[in-house]
């Protein structure tokens, strides 16, 4: 038998870390030469999230 979850709720904190420190995926990326994100480059990260569970939900009441 199917479980069905009707509701889904997630939490997520995301912290910054202090000037000078860094984590390792932020150490390992500017050693590649990337820069850390802006507020810009997270605003339209978040968008495009936005964006897929929007159309996920759409696609799933459709059926």
């Amino acid at each position: 038998m199917p479980v069905e979850i009707r509701e889904l709720h997630i939490k997520v904190t995301v912290n910054e870390a202090p000037q000078g420190e860094g984590t390792g995926a932020s150490r390992n990326s500017a050693e590649r030469g990337g820069s850390e994100n802006t507020g810009a480059d997270r605003d339209a990260i978040v968008a495009e999230c936005v964006e897929q569970v929007l159309r996920i939900m759409q696609n799933k009441r459709e059926r």
